[in-house]
Formats: structure tokens, C-alpha cells, sequence
């Protein structure tokens, strides 16, 4: 009888030990994906943001973002590649802008932070002067009539297509926020043209748009007419 409940006793205790190993095990898988899920799912501070706000993404090292910095960036701190205008819409925010994939478009901010932020960047918020407030409206409007054209890939204006600074100083353009300059593809470090330009357009079978009037992410940012208000991290 002592030796029957001795063995039960055991195997309680053994059977205690592997359920408890097994809630153990759940409970750290759990913590796992609980965490990833928390890094992969960013929380950023919107609240501060007004219609009219103008989010700068910061450049990155490579490819075509390198190049854009390469020839634009206008001081050390300025060193953007992609711009897109705040528009409030009761409690939802959105982002118009102009971009590779998809256009000149109307974004939901939290899918717009999400594809611009993929290399870890944090997002400048750039906020009009206050004088120039009033310009807003309009502004934000005539951005929504420029929606549904396509991306301009050559990068020299036309008005059948937008790319980011573009579409963004075409909506400010009745007021005078930004303006256009004559676009440069000089390597600074050479003064020769940038060799990632000079074989963009060569395989688009035209000629380096040198002099010709643009504008850029950096040069928008360099405006007298803008201040930076705060950083999205």
C-alpha cells in the first residue's frame, strides 16, 4: 500500500514538474512575441501635428536617397530625401505627397511613418511661420486637386507628373512659401557631375537636367518660412 502510494506521489510530482516546464516554456514564448510585436508595431507622438505640418524623412547612405543628399543638402542638419504635407481630417491624419510607389497620393499617416521609416529613421516636423498660417487651407486644398497623377521619375518639371518637392511647392506656390532653383548634379567633393546622375540619365537617353529650374527635400527645408517644430521618434 506505502509502495502504490509512493508511486503515485512520483508521479504526480513528475507530471507536476513537466506541466510546469511547459507553462514555463508558453509564458516565455509569449514574452517573445509580445516584445517583437512591440518593436515592430512603433508608436509615434501625432498629437502635436496640425493640417498644413510638412514631415521631412531623412535621407539614407545608398542608392538613390545618397544621391538626392549628395548634390541637395544644404547644411549638415538638413539631409532629406522625401517630403509629404499633413491633412486633418476631423480625428484622422493623412499625408499627401508624391512617391515612387503610388504616385501623387493621399496616405493614412500611420502607413505613410511605417514605409518611410524602414531604415530607422525618425521623421521632422516642419510647421509654417505664423504669418503664413493662413495660407494653409488653400495650400492643403490645391495638394488634394494634384492627387492621382503619376511619380515623374526624370525629375525634370512638367505638370503630367510630381515628384515629393515638387508636388509640395506646386501646393505652396500661390503663396510664395518655397521656390524653384536651379537644379545642380555637381559632386561637391569633385565638381564634376555626380556619377550616379550622370548614368540616371544616360539610361534614360537624356542629358543631365544641370541648371534647369527644381527643387529638392533640402532646399524646402532651408526656406525662411518654416520652422522645425519637432522630431517623430
Amino acid at each position: 500500500m506505502i509502495c502504490w502510494v509512493n508511486y503515485v506521489r512520483k508521479y504526480l510530482w513528475m507530471n507536476g514538474l513537466h506541466l510546469m516546464k511547459k507553462i514555463l516554456k508558453s509564458n516565455i514564448l509569449c514574452s517573445i512575441f509580445a516584445l517583437l510585436f512591440l518593436t515592430s508595431c512603433k508608436t509615434y507622438n501625432t498629437s502635436i501635428l496640425e493640417n498644413g505640418d510638412l514631415l521631412f524623412v531623412p535621407s539614407v547612405d545608398s542608392g538613390l536617397s545618397g544621391a538626392i543628399n549628395n548634390v541637395t543638402q544644404t547644411e549638415k542638419k538638413t539631409s532629406y530625401d522625401h517630403i509629404g504635407i499633413v491633412k486633418k481630417e476631423e480625428n484622422h491624419l493623412y499625408v499627401l505627397h508624391a512617391a515612387p510607389k503610388g504616385g501623387s497620393q493621399k496616405q493614412k499617416l500611420d502607413l505613410f511613418l511605417k514605409e518611410q521609416t524602414k531604415s530607422g529613421q525618425s521623421i521632422d516636423v516642419y510647421r509654417l511661420k505664423s504669418e503664413y498660417h493662413s495660407s494653409i487651407p488653400n495650400s492643403v486644398s490645391k495638394a488634394e486637386t494634384l492627387i492621382g497623377k503619376p511619380y515623374n521619375f526624370d525629375y525634370i518639371l512638367n505638370d503630367n507628373s510630381y515628384y515629393c518637392s515638387d508636388f509640395v511647392e506646386r501646393a505652396f506656390r500661390d503663396y510664395k512659401i518655397f521656390k524653384l532653383d536651379p537644379m545642380t548634379f555637381i559632386d561637391p567633393k569633385t565638381g564634376k557631375t555626380n556619377a550616379f546622375w550622370e548614368k540616371f540619365y544616360q539610361n534614360k537617353n537624356l542629358k543631365v537636367p544641370e541648371g534647369e529650374p527644381g527643387c529638392n527635400p533640402n532646399g524646402l527645408a532651408a526656406s525662411d518660412k518654416l520652422e522645425k517644430i519637432a522630431t517623430l521618434k
